[in-house]
């Protein structure tokens, strides 16, 4: 199986606190996270990509990640929320993924966290090198 999710994590995760030194980055979905502001970076799928698909079954993946961002600010939360999605967008558009979506969800557990919510996407086939990756553009 081609397994990208720790290296997708590691980069987004490194733009985001290097961009916001003090936000909560977590690999796992929390709808009330342990610190704010938060971040949650998961795989939310992961198939075969049956147009490169061979008598090698998986030579690419399709991917999607779905980030949620979380701030509890009493003032500026909405301001600083889309600022953490803003790095996290351009760290997803780096690695060459596409945005599926991004619009604010309302947090159902405690409405005075605002929650702004992305997916993104990419098809992802091993490269030359051992953990080196082609990331292509999916229809």
């Amino acid at each position: 199986m081609i397994d990208v999710e720790n290296l997708v994590f590691t980069k987004v995760a490194e733009a985001v606190r290097t961009a916001f030194p003090d936000t909560f980055v977590s690999a796992e979905y929390t709808d009330i996270p342990a610190r704010f502001p938060a971040v949650t970076i998961t795989e939310a799928d992961n198939r075969i990509y049956d147009r490169m698909r061979t008598t090698v079954i998986e030579n690419a993946v399709d991917v999607m990640y779905e980030v949620n961002v979380y701030s509890n600010k009493a003032a500026g939360k909405k301001t600083e929320a889309k600022e953490i999605m803003n790095a996290v967008d351009a760290a997803f558009c780096n690695l060459g993924f596409t945005r599926q979506m991004r619009q604010q969800v309302p947090n159902l557990n405690d409405a005075r966290i605002y929650r702004v919510v992305a997916r993104y996407q990419a098809v992802i086939a091993p490269g030359s090198q051992q953990d080196e990756y082609v990331v292509y553009q999916s229809d």
